[in-house]
Protein backbone atom coordinates (compact mmCIF):
# COMPACT_ATOMS: atom_id res chain seq x y z
CA UNK A 1 0.00 0.00 0.00
CA UNK A 2 0.55 3.72 -0.24
CA UNK A 3 0.15 5.27 3.09
CA UNK A 4 0.34 9.00 3.75
CA UNK A 5 0.73 9.99 7.61
CA UNK A 6 0.01 13.56 8.57
CA UNK A 7 1.25 15.04 11.75
CA UNK A 8 2.13 18.12 13.48
CA UNK A 9 5.43 16.92 15.13
CA UNK A 10 7.95 14.05 13.84
CA UNK A 11 11.03 12.90 15.70
CA UNK A 12 13.43 14.04 15.24
CA UNK A 13 12.77 17.17 13.27
CA UNK A 14 10.08 18.75 15.99
CA UNK A 15 8.39 17.01 19.57
CA UNK A 16 6.02 18.40 21.92
CA UNK A 17 4.95 14.74 22.90
CA UNK A 18 3.91 11.32 22.46
CA UNK A 19 2.98 12.27 18.92
CA UNK A 20 6.29 13.08 17.66
CA UNK A 21 7.55 9.47 18.83
CA UNK A 22 4.38 7.81 16.50
CA UNK A 23 5.11 9.57 13.52
CA UNK A 24 9.11 8.82 13.72
CA UNK A 25 8.92 5.29 14.85
CA UNK A 26 5.44 3.70 13.07
CA UNK A 27 6.01 5.03 9.32
CA UNK A 28 9.65 3.83 9.27
CA UNK A 29 7.91 0.19 10.66
CA UNK A 30 5.09 0.03 7.90
CA UNK A 31 7.71 0.56 5.27
CA UNK A 32 9.94 -2.37 6.79
CA UNK A 33 6.80 -4.35 6.51
CA UNK A 34 7.02 -3.83 2.44
CA UNK A 35 4.42 -0.20 2.14
CA UNK A 36 5.62 2.80 0.40
CA UNK A 37 5.09 5.45 3.65
CA UNK A 38 5.31 9.10 3.47
CA UNK A 39 5.28 11.51 6.32
CA UNK A 40 4.12 15.62 5.54
CA UNK A 41 4.89 17.94 8.74
CA UNK A 42 5.55 21.56 9.03
CA UNK A 43 8.68 22.63 8.37
CA UNK A 44 9.69 24.23 11.89
CA UNK A 45 12.80 26.38 12.90
CA UNK A 46 13.80 22.77 14.74
CA UNK A 47 13.45 20.58 11.78
CA UNK A 48 16.08 23.19 9.59
CA UNK A 49 18.81 22.33 11.72
CA UNK A 50 18.65 18.73 10.34
CA UNK A 51 19.26 20.19 6.88
CA UNK A 52 16.06 19.18 4.95
CA UNK A 53 16.64 19.05 1.01
CA UNK A 54 14.71 22.37 -0.52
CA UNK A 55 12.70 20.00 -3.91
CA UNK A 56 11.50 21.42 -7.07
CA UNK A 57 8.29 21.75 -5.77
CA UNK A 58 5.79 25.09 -5.46
CA UNK A 59 2.45 24.86 -3.64
CA UNK A 60 -0.26 27.40 -3.70
CA UNK A 61 -2.76 26.30 -0.49
CA UNK A 62 -5.79 28.17 -0.39
CA UNK A 63 -6.74 30.07 3.02
CA UNK A 64 -9.93 31.34 2.95
CA UNK A 65 -10.18 33.83 -0.21
CA UNK A 66 -6.27 34.14 -0.12
CA UNK A 67 -3.87 31.95 -2.06
CA UNK A 68 -0.63 31.55 0.56
CA UNK A 69 2.94 30.27 -0.75
CA UNK A 70 4.66 26.93 0.34
CA UNK A 71 7.77 25.47 -0.67
CA UNK A 72 8.77 21.68 -0.28
CA UNK A 73 11.26 20.18 1.79
CA UNK A 74 12.29 16.35 2.48
CA UNK A 75 14.57 14.01 4.24
CA UNK A 76 14.49 10.02 4.87
CA UNK A 77 13.26 9.24 7.91
CA UNK A 78 15.22 6.06 8.93
CA UNK A 79 16.11 3.57 6.11
CA UNK A 80 12.78 3.28 4.70
CA UNK A 81 10.40 6.37 4.71
CA UNK A 82 10.34 9.88 3.13
CA UNK A 83 9.43 12.89 5.05
CA UNK A 84 8.10 15.58 3.42
CA UNK A 85 8.15 19.19 4.70
CA UNK A 86 6.01 22.15 3.92
CA UNK A 87 7.86 25.18 4.23
CA UNK A 88 5.73 28.80 5.03
CA UNK A 89 8.11 31.11 7.08
CA UNK A 90 5.70 33.35 8.23
CA UNK A 91 3.56 30.24 9.71
CA UNK A 92 5.82 28.29 10.77
CA UNK A 93 9.71 29.50 11.03
CA UNK A 94 9.24 29.93 15.30
CA UNK A 95 10.71 29.04 18.56
CA UNK A 96 7.50 27.16 19.38
CA UNK A 97 5.47 24.68 17.48
CA UNK A 98 2.20 25.54 19.26
CA UNK A 99 2.66 28.14 21.83
CA UNK A 100 5.08 30.81 22.43
CA UNK A 101 7.93 31.41 24.88
CA UNK A 102 5.59 32.52 27.56
CA UNK A 103 3.03 29.28 26.29
CA UNK A 104 0.26 31.34 25.20
CA UNK A 105 -1.32 29.61 22.16
CA UNK A 106 -0.12 31.56 18.85
CA UNK A 107 -3.04 33.74 18.18
CA UNK A 108 -3.20 31.98 14.69
CA UNK A 109 -2.76 28.60 15.27
CA UNK A 110 -6.30 27.58 13.36
CA UNK A 111 -4.92 29.48 9.84
CA UNK A 112 -1.57 27.73 10.50
CA UNK A 113 -3.27 23.83 10.76
CA UNK A 114 -6.01 24.60 8.49
CA UNK A 115 -3.45 25.79 5.80
CA UNK A 116 -0.97 22.83 6.81
CA UNK A 117 -3.99 20.38 6.27
CA UNK A 118 -4.45 21.67 2.56
CA UNK A 119 -1.11 21.42 1.91
CA UNK A 120 -0.94 17.80 2.65
CA UNK A 121 -3.14 17.11 -0.18
CA UNK A 122 -1.83 19.71 -2.08
CA UNK A 123 1.29 17.97 -1.95
CA UNK A 124 -0.39 14.45 -2.78
CA UNK A 125 -1.53 15.96 -6.04
CA UNK A 126 1.54 17.55 -7.16
CA UNK A 127 3.51 14.23 -7.02
CA UNK A 128 1.03 12.44 -8.60
CA UNK A 129 0.12 10.12 -6.00
CA UNK A 130 -3.36 8.35 -4.42
CA UNK A 131 -2.60 7.05 -1.40
CA UNK A 132 -4.49 3.76 -0.50
CA UNK A 133 -4.44 5.40 2.90
CA UNK A 134 -4.28 8.58 4.39
CA UNK A 135 -3.89 8.14 8.15
CA UNK A 136 -3.99 11.79 9.90
CA UNK A 137 -2.74 12.54 13.32
CA UNK A 138 -4.37 14.98 16.57
CA UNK A 139 -6.50 18.17 15.95
CA UNK A 140 -3.78 19.13 13.80
CA UNK A 141 -4.66 17.52 10.65
CA UNK A 142 -8.37 17.08 11.76
CA UNK A 143 -9.81 18.88 8.48
CA UNK A 144 -7.50 16.52 6.51
CA UNK A 145 -10.59 13.57 6.43
CA UNK A 146 -12.71 16.16 6.21
CA UNK A 147 -11.11 17.38 2.89
CA UNK A 148 -10.67 13.85 1.39
CA UNK A 149 -14.43 13.60 1.46
CA UNK A 150 -15.67 17.06 0.38
CA UNK A 151 -13.06 19.71 -1.72
CA UNK A 152 -10.74 17.07 -2.78
CA UNK A 153 -12.95 13.73 -3.25
CA UNK A 154 -12.55 13.63 -6.63
CA UNK A 155 -8.71 12.91 -7.34
CA UNK A 156 -8.51 11.00 -3.81
CA UNK A 157 -11.42 8.08 -4.93
CA UNK A 158 -11.01 5.23 -3.32
CA UNK A 159 -8.42 6.57 -0.63
CA UNK A 160 -9.16 5.05 3.00
CA UNK A 161 -9.11 7.82 5.58
CA UNK A 162 -7.68 7.16 9.04
CA UNK A 163 -7.80 9.48 12.13
CA UNK A 164 -5.75 9.37 15.49
CA UNK A 165 -6.52 10.82 18.61
CA UNK A 166 -3.37 11.14 20.70
CA UNK A 167 -5.02 12.99 23.42
CA UNK A 168 -8.55 14.09 23.25
CA UNK A 169 -7.98 16.76 26.04
CA UNK A 170 -6.74 19.05 23.07
CA UNK A 171 -9.63 19.70 20.60
CA UNK A 172 -8.45 22.34 18.25
CA UNK A 173 -11.34 24.74 19.06
CA UNK A 174 -11.86 27.93 17.23
CA UNK A 175 -14.13 31.16 17.05
CA UNK A 176 -16.89 30.07 14.32
CA UNK A 177 -15.56 32.87 12.12
CA UNK A 178 -12.85 31.01 10.99
CA UNK A 179 -14.74 28.65 9.19
CA UNK A 180 -14.84 30.64 6.09
CA UNK A 181 -10.52 29.87 6.68
CA UNK A 182 -11.50 26.26 5.51
CA UNK A 183 -13.11 26.75 2.35
CA UNK A 184 -15.80 24.43 3.48
CA UNK A 185 -19.51 25.96 3.01
CA UNK A 186 -21.69 27.26 6.23
CA UNK A 187 -23.28 24.02 5.90
CA UNK A 188 -20.63 22.26 7.72
CA UNK A 189 -20.83 24.20 10.93
CA UNK A 190 -23.46 21.96 12.21
CA UNK A 191 -23.88 19.71 15.11
CA UNK A 192 -23.06 16.95 12.70
CA UNK A 193 -19.65 18.07 11.04
CA UNK A 194 -17.85 21.06 12.93
CA UNK A 195 -19.77 23.21 14.66
CA UNK A 196 -18.90 21.59 18.70
CA UNK A 197 -20.83 25.02 21.49
CA UNK A 198 -20.52 27.09 18.77
CA UNK A 199 -17.01 26.72 17.69
CA UNK A 200 -15.54 24.84 15.47
CA UNK A 201 -13.63 21.94 16.34
CA UNK A 202 -10.85 20.56 13.88
CA UNK A 203 -10.66 17.22 16.10
CA UNK A 204 -14.55 16.68 15.60
CA UNK A 205 -13.64 17.18 11.77
CA UNK A 206 -11.90 14.28 11.79
CA UNK A 207 -13.87 11.97 13.94
CA UNK A 208 -16.68 12.91 12.01
CA UNK A 209 -15.19 12.34 8.52
CA UNK A 210 -12.33 9.55 8.97
CA UNK A 211 -13.51 6.37 7.34
CA UNK A 212 -11.86 4.93 10.79
CA UNK A 213 -10.91 6.38 14.39
CA UNK A 214 -8.28 4.93 16.44
CA UNK A 215 -6.88 5.99 19.93
CA UNK A 216 -3.14 4.86 21.31
CA UNK A 217 -4.61 2.23 23.31
CA UNK A 218 -7.60 -0.27 24.12
CA UNK A 219 -8.74 0.75 27.33
CA UNK A 220 -8.51 4.20 26.34
CA UNK A 221 -10.92 4.23 23.23
CA UNK A 222 -13.35 2.86 25.65
CA UNK A 223 -12.58 5.30 28.43
CA UNK A 224 -12.73 8.19 25.92
CA UNK A 225 -16.50 7.33 25.43
CA UNK A 226 -17.47 7.95 28.89
CA UNK A 227 -18.01 11.27 30.29
CA UNK A 228 -15.38 11.43 32.47
CA UNK A 229 -12.79 10.98 29.91
CA UNK A 230 -14.46 12.47 26.53
CA UNK A 231 -14.14 15.48 27.44
CA UNK A 232 -17.39 16.37 25.67
CA UNK A 233 -17.05 14.37 22.61
CA UNK A 234 -17.90 11.52 24.02
CA UNK A 235 -21.27 11.95 22.15
CA UNK A 236 -19.72 12.31 19.04
CA UNK A 237 -17.43 8.70 18.92
CA UNK A 238 -20.55 7.20 20.30
CA UNK A 239 -22.14 7.89 17.12
CA UNK A 240 -18.29 6.41 15.22
CA UNK A 241 -18.26 3.18 17.87
CA UNK A 242 -18.32 0.62 15.14
CA UNK A 243 -15.31 2.19 13.42
CA UNK A 244 -13.31 3.25 16.49
CA UNK A 245 -10.36 1.01 17.54
CA UNK A 246 -7.46 0.90 20.17
CA UNK A 247 -4.21 0.05 18.93
CA UNK A 248 -1.05 0.15 21.60
CA UNK A 249 1.43 2.30 20.51
CA UNK A 250 5.37 0.82 19.99
CA UNK A 251 8.43 1.33 21.91
CA UNK A 252 11.44 2.16 19.87
CA UNK A 253 14.06 -0.35 21.34
CA UNK A 254 17.05 0.82 19.35
CA UNK A 255 17.02 3.94 21.64
CA UNK A 256 15.37 2.45 24.56
CA UNK A 257 17.22 -1.19 25.43
CA UNK A 258 19.81 -1.21 28.48
CA UNK A 259 21.66 -3.20 26.85
CA UNK A 260 23.39 -1.01 24.27
CA UNK A 261 22.18 2.17 25.77
CA UNK A 262 25.43 4.62 24.87
CA UNK A 263 23.49 7.06 27.59
CA UNK A 264 24.14 5.09 30.68
CA UNK A 265 27.11 4.78 32.35
CA UNK A 266 26.66 0.58 32.97
CA UNK A 267 24.95 -1.19 29.62
CA UNK A 268 23.05 -4.30 31.42
CA UNK A 269 20.50 -7.05 29.67
CA UNK A 270 19.41 -10.42 31.07
CA UNK A 271 22.44 -12.04 31.16
CA UNK A 272 24.24 -9.21 33.66
CA UNK A 273 21.07 -7.24 35.58
CA UNK A 274 23.39 -7.04 38.33
CA UNK A 275 24.88 -4.35 36.65
CA UNK A 276 21.45 -2.07 37.07
CA UNK A 277 22.64 -1.71 40.52
CA UNK A 278 25.81 -0.30 39.34
CA UNK A 279 23.64 2.59 37.86
CA UNK A 280 21.47 3.54 40.79
CA UNK A 281 24.68 4.27 42.69
CA UNK A 282 25.63 6.24 39.81
CA UNK A 283 22.04 8.18 40.21
CA UNK A 284 22.29 8.36 43.91
CA UNK A 285 25.57 10.16 43.95
CA UNK A 286 24.26 12.48 41.20
CA UNK A 287 21.29 13.49 43.38
CA UNK A 288 23.19 13.34 46.73
CA UNK A 289 20.81 10.51 48.04
CA UNK A 290 21.72 7.96 50.91
CA UNK A 291 23.25 5.42 49.86
CA UNK A 292 21.38 2.43 51.62
CA UNK A 293 19.50 -0.34 50.20
CA UNK A 294 16.24 1.54 49.98
CA UNK A 295 14.38 1.30 46.89
CA UNK A 296 14.32 4.00 44.32
CA UNK A 297 11.59 5.53 42.94
CA UNK A 298 12.05 7.30 39.41
CA UNK A 299 9.40 9.48 37.63
CA UNK A 300 10.04 11.40 34.50
CA UNK A 301 6.78 13.94 33.98
CA UNK A 302 5.02 16.74 32.82
CA UNK A 303 4.14 18.77 35.35
CA UNK A 304 0.71 18.71 35.33
CA UNK A 305 -2.52 17.74 37.19
CA UNK A 306 -3.10 14.87 34.42
CA UNK A 307 -0.11 13.61 35.22
CA UNK A 308 -1.17 12.71 39.17
CA UNK A 309 1.84 15.21 40.15
CA UNK A 310 -0.62 16.32 42.78
CA UNK A 311 -0.91 13.68 44.84
CA UNK A 312 2.76 12.54 44.59
CA UNK A 313 3.67 15.75 46.23
CA UNK A 314 0.68 15.24 49.01
CA UNK A 315 1.94 11.71 49.69
CA UNK A 316 5.74 12.45 49.50
CA UNK A 317 6.33 12.23 53.73
CA UNK A 318 4.38 9.28 54.12
CA UNK A 319 6.38 7.78 51.04
CA UNK A 320 9.75 8.88 52.85
CA UNK A 321 8.35 7.22 56.09
CA UNK A 322 7.90 4.26 53.82
CA UNK A 323 11.53 4.32 53.42
CA UNK A 324 11.65 5.05 49.94
CA UNK A 325 13.51 7.66 47.77
CA UNK A 326 12.26 9.64 44.72
CA UNK A 327 13.90 10.97 41.94
CA UNK A 328 12.10 13.13 39.28
CA UNK A 329 12.64 14.97 35.98
CA UNK A 330 10.40 16.78 34.73
CA UNK A 331 8.77 20.43 33.97
CA UNK A 332 5.38 21.75 33.58
CA UNK A 333 3.17 24.26 36.02
CA UNK A 334 5.41 26.47 38.26
CA UNK A 335 2.93 26.01 41.10
CA UNK A 336 4.01 22.09 40.69
CA UNK A 337 7.82 23.14 39.81
CA UNK A 338 7.95 25.57 42.77
CA UNK A 339 6.64 22.61 45.36
CA UNK A 340 8.72 20.34 44.03
CA UNK A 341 11.93 22.43 44.72
CA UNK A 342 10.36 22.90 48.31
CA UNK A 343 10.09 19.24 48.98
CA UNK A 344 14.17 18.52 47.88
CA UNK A 345 14.89 21.04 50.13
CA UNK A 346 12.84 19.24 52.93
CA UNK A 347 13.70 15.63 52.06
CA UNK A 348 17.39 16.34 51.45
CA UNK A 349 19.11 12.73 51.06
CA UNK A 350 16.01 11.18 50.40
CA UNK A 351 14.54 13.45 47.05
CA UNK A 352 15.93 14.53 44.87
CA UNK A 353 14.79 16.28 41.21
CA UNK A 354 15.70 18.54 38.21
CA UNK A 355 13.32 21.15 36.94
CA UNK A 356 13.43 20.65 33.22
CA UNK A 357 14.62 18.15 30.33
CA UNK A 358 17.27 16.00 29.95
CA UNK A 359 17.51 12.78 27.83
CA UNK A 360 20.54 11.35 29.28
CA UNK A 361 19.44 11.87 32.74
CA UNK A 362 16.12 9.84 31.65
CA UNK A 363 17.85 6.81 30.41
CA UNK A 364 19.85 6.93 33.30
CA UNK A 365 16.44 7.12 35.81
CA UNK A 366 14.81 4.23 33.74
CA UNK A 367 18.11 2.44 34.25
CA UNK A 368 18.81 2.85 37.80
CA UNK A 369 15.76 3.43 39.47
CA UNK A 370 14.17 0.40 41.23
CA UNK A 371 10.30 1.20 40.25
CA UNK A 372 8.90 3.54 37.99
CA UNK A 373 6.10 5.78 39.10
CA UNK A 374 2.80 6.71 36.99
CA UNK A 375 -0.12 8.09 38.82
CA UNK A 376 -1.86 9.49 36.02
CA UNK A 377 -5.53 10.66 36.23
CA UNK A 378 -5.59 9.38 32.26
CA UNK A 379 -3.05 8.83 29.99
CA UNK A 380 -3.49 7.70 26.49
CA UNK A 381 -1.30 5.18 26.04
CA UNK A 382 2.30 6.37 27.71
CA UNK A 383 5.85 5.04 27.08
CA UNK A 384 7.80 5.21 30.32
CA UNK A 385 6.05 2.38 31.41
CA UNK A 386 7.15 0.41 28.62
CA UNK A 387 10.42 1.74 28.31
CA UNK A 388 10.32 0.80 32.22
CA UNK A 389 9.50 -2.73 32.05
CA UNK A 390 12.94 -2.90 29.42
CA UNK A 391 14.63 -1.85 31.91
CA UNK A 392 14.05 -4.26 34.82
CA UNK A 393 12.61 -0.83 37.01
CA UNK A 394 9.14 -2.13 37.65
CA UNK A 395 6.21 0.06 37.31
CA UNK A 396 3.68 1.71 39.89
CA UNK A 397 0.36 2.97 37.72
CA UNK A 398 -2.83 4.20 38.08
CA UNK A 399 -4.90 1.88 36.05
CA UNK A 400 -5.79 4.26 33.34
CA UNK A 401 -5.74 3.87 29.35
CA UNK A 402 -2.36 2.36 27.78
CA UNK A 403 -0.83 1.83 31.45
CA UNK A 404 -3.57 -0.59 32.13
CA UNK A 405 -2.96 -2.23 28.76
CA UNK A 406 0.67 -2.79 29.84
CA UNK A 407 1.05 -3.21 33.60
CA UNK A 408 -0.34 -6.69 35.08
CA UNK A 409 -0.82 -6.29 38.37
CA UNK A 410 1.82 -9.09 40.45
CA UNK A 411 1.01 -12.14 42.13
CA UNK A 412 3.66 -13.16 44.69
CA UNK A 413 1.97 -16.49 44.77
CA UNK A 414 1.76 -17.35 41.54
CA UNK A 415 4.72 -14.82 40.64
CA UNK A 416 2.53 -13.60 37.48
CA UNK A 417 2.19 -9.81 36.34
CA UNK A 418 4.70 -7.18 35.50
CA UNK A 419 3.87 -4.21 38.07
CA UNK A 420 1.66 -2.97 40.45
CA UNK A 421 -1.42 -0.67 39.76
CA UNK A 422 -4.32 1.42 41.78
CA UNK A 423 -7.62 2.72 40.39
CA UNK A 424 -8.84 5.06 43.28
CA UNK A 425 -6.59 8.42 42.16
CA UNK A 426 -5.75 9.67 45.43
CA UNK A 427 -2.39 9.44 47.66
CA UNK A 428 -3.69 6.52 49.32
CA UNK A 429 -4.81 4.62 46.35
CA UNK A 430 -1.02 4.98 44.93
CA UNK A 431 0.58 4.29 48.44
CA UNK A 432 -1.34 1.03 49.12
CA UNK A 433 0.46 0.40 45.49
CA UNK A 434 3.66 1.36 47.06
CA UNK A 435 3.24 -1.00 49.80
CA UNK A 436 3.25 -3.70 47.98
CA UNK A 437 5.98 -3.05 45.91
CA UNK A 438 7.99 -2.31 48.34
CA UNK A 439 6.84 -6.32 50.11
CA UNK A 440 7.80 -7.61 46.64
CA UNK A 441 11.28 -5.64 46.94
CA UNK A 442 12.12 -7.12 50.36
CA UNK A 443 12.23 -10.58 48.98
CA UNK A 444 15.26 -10.18 47.34
CA UNK A 445 15.12 -13.01 44.97
CA UNK A 446 11.51 -12.66 44.57
CA UNK A 447 12.40 -9.06 43.17
CA UNK A 448 15.21 -10.72 40.79
CA UNK A 449 12.57 -12.52 39.03
CA UNK A 450 10.13 -10.26 38.48
CA UNK A 451 12.60 -8.10 37.61
CA UNK A 452 13.72 -10.00 34.74
CA UNK A 453 10.54 -11.43 33.82
CA UNK A 454 9.87 -7.35 33.20
CA UNK A 455 13.01 -7.04 30.68
CA UNK A 456 10.87 -10.14 28.59
CA UNK A 457 8.25 -7.79 27.95
CA UNK A 458 8.14 -7.65 23.35
CA UNK A 459 6.29 -3.73 22.70
CA UNK A 460 8.03 -3.49 19.58
CA UNK A 461 6.32 -1.31 16.56
CA UNK A 462 6.44 -4.34 14.97
CA UNK A 463 3.05 -5.60 16.44
CA UNK A 464 1.67 -2.12 16.56
CA UNK A 465 2.20 -1.76 12.62
CA UNK A 466 0.94 -5.14 12.25
CA UNK A 467 -2.01 -3.77 13.63
CA UNK A 468 -2.42 -0.48 11.82
CA UNK A 469 -1.45 -2.61 8.34
CA UNK A 470 -4.32 -5.24 8.91
CA UNK A 471 -7.08 -2.06 10.47
CA UNK A 472 -5.75 -0.46 6.56
CA UNK A 473 -6.51 -3.75 4.66
CA UNK A 474 -9.61 -4.11 6.27
CA UNK A 475 -11.36 -0.23 5.46
CA UNK A 476 -9.74 -1.29 1.61
CA UNK A 477 -11.61 -4.49 1.72
CA UNK A 478 -14.50 -3.67 4.34
CA UNK A 479 -15.44 -7.87 4.27
CA UNK A 480 -12.84 -8.40 6.26
CA UNK A 481 -13.50 -5.79 8.91
CA UNK A 482 -15.60 -8.23 10.88
CA UNK A 483 -12.68 -10.29 11.73
CA UNK A 484 -10.87 -7.52 11.70
CA UNK A 485 -13.15 -6.47 14.75
CA UNK A 486 -13.01 -9.53 16.58
CA UNK A 487 -9.39 -9.25 16.85
CA UNK A 488 -8.16 -5.66 17.69
CA UNK A 489 -10.58 -4.36 20.13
Amino acid sequence: MIVVHAGSEVVPFSKTGGLADVLGALPSSLAKRGHEVIVVSPLYRSATDKKPVKQQISLGVRLGDRTLPADVYSLRIGEHATAYFIANDALFLRDGLYVDRNGVDYGDNSSRFIFFSRAVLELMEKLDIVPDVVHSHDWQTGLVPAYLRTLYRDYFKGTVSVFTIHNIGYQGTFWHLDMPLTGLGWEYFTKDYLEFYGKISLLKAGIVFSDAVTTVSPTYSREILTPEFGYGMEGVLKTREPDLFGILNGVDYGQWAPEHDRLIPHPYGMDAVDLKQDNKITLNKMFGLDDSGAPLIGMITRLAQQKGIDIVIEAVGRMVAMGLKLVLLGSGDKTYEDRIKDITGRYRGRVGARIGFDNSLAHLIEAGADMFLMPSLYEPCGLNQMYSLRYGTVPVVRATGGLNDTVAEYDPTRETGNGFKFRDQSADGMLLALKRAVDAYNDRPRWQRLTRACMSYDFSWDRSSEGYELLYGAYRTKSYLHGYRSKHT
